[in-house]
Order: structure tokens, then C-alpha cells, then sequence
């Protein structure tokens, strides 16, 4: 598949949706437009993996029925579900769901995800998106300050 030449500067938010619903798409792509993210829109599983490789999406959004008609069967998934924690410590991954509860720890760590959001919360999908990213921030701070001492003193 082609892809447009495409460059990020280091003040753009990157964010790769994997969403075929095509209402739950475009409630997607407008919260996180009005949020300021620069936004790829994945085709289907392949599209999701060669994208989610290239680039260091700071947020991913999953629908858990993506390009496909059982959860079994959704790769994008089940790729991220499989990736070493160093390849996705950079993204905040959400999976969009009818089978899961809204912001369910439980629920969102059986998926490897940081948060599961239901299709009948869609109306609060904007601060719901921030809570998800403001606990990761908060989560990942120390670690994300251990690296850059770390970082710095092999500079020295």
C-alpha cells in the first residue's frame, strides 16, 4: 500500500485509529481533531501494522470489531496485545467495545489496553480520552524522568 510522504514535527500529537464503525469513526476523528491530534485513519489489519511501526503514535484507538465480524479475529489487536512493552510504552492504546464496561481496569488489562471505552459513553469520549492520557502521563513520569537522568549522564 502507498502511503503519502508524511513528516511530523516534534510539536505535532500523533494518533492512529483503528476504527471501521463508520458513526463510531467519525465521533473518533472529531474529539481527537478538537483535541489537536494529527491523525491517521488505518484500512484495515495490515494498514494498522505497517502504520503502528513507522510511527510513535502518542495515542491509538482500537475498535474491537476493526476490519473484522468476531473479536478473535481483530490482528491490529491482537498485534498490540503481543508487542514487548518497550515498543508500546509510547502510545496510550483505548479499545472501543460493546462487550466491556467503560473504564473497567480489569477489563482493560485482560485486553492489554490502557482503557476500554463503550459505544454508550461516546458522548463523554472527549474527557474520557484525556483521564485515559492524563493517568498514563502521570503513571509513566517517574519512569520517563529515571530515563532522561539516565540519558544524561551517558551524555557527560
Amino acid at each position: 500500500m502507498a502511503y503519502e510522504l508524511e513528516f511530523f514535527s516534534l510539536t505535532d500529537k500523533p494518533a492512529l485509529v483503528a476504527v471501521s464503525t463508520l458513526e463510531w469513526q467519525a465521533r473518533v476523528l472529531g474529539v481527537l481533531d478538537s483535541m489537536g491530534y494529527k491523525i491517521h485513519v488505518a484500512q484495515n489489519h495490515q494498514d494498522f501494522i505497517n502504520r503502528f511501526t513507522q510511527f510513535m503514535y502518542q495515542i491509538v484507538v482500537i475498535e474491537e470489531l476493526f476490519d473484522c465480524t468476531k473479536p478473535e479475529e481483530n490482528q491490529a489487536l491482537q498485534f498490540v496485545q503481543n508487542l514487548p512493552m518497550n515498543m508500546r510504552r509510547h502510545a496510550v492504546i483505548i479499545l472501543l467495545s460493546d462487550r466491556f464496561t467503560t473504564m473497567s481496569p480489569m477489563h482493560a488489562f485482560a485486553q492489554s489496553v490502557h482503557a476500554v471505552i463503550a459505544s454508550s459513553e461516546f458522548n463523554m469520549l472527549e474527557p474520557l480520552f484525556q483521564r485515559v492520557i492524563n493517568d498514563n502521563n502521570l503513571f509513566l513520569a517517574p519512569f520517563r524522568q529515571a530515563s532522561e537522568q539516565v540519558a544524561q549522564s551517558r551524555s557527560e
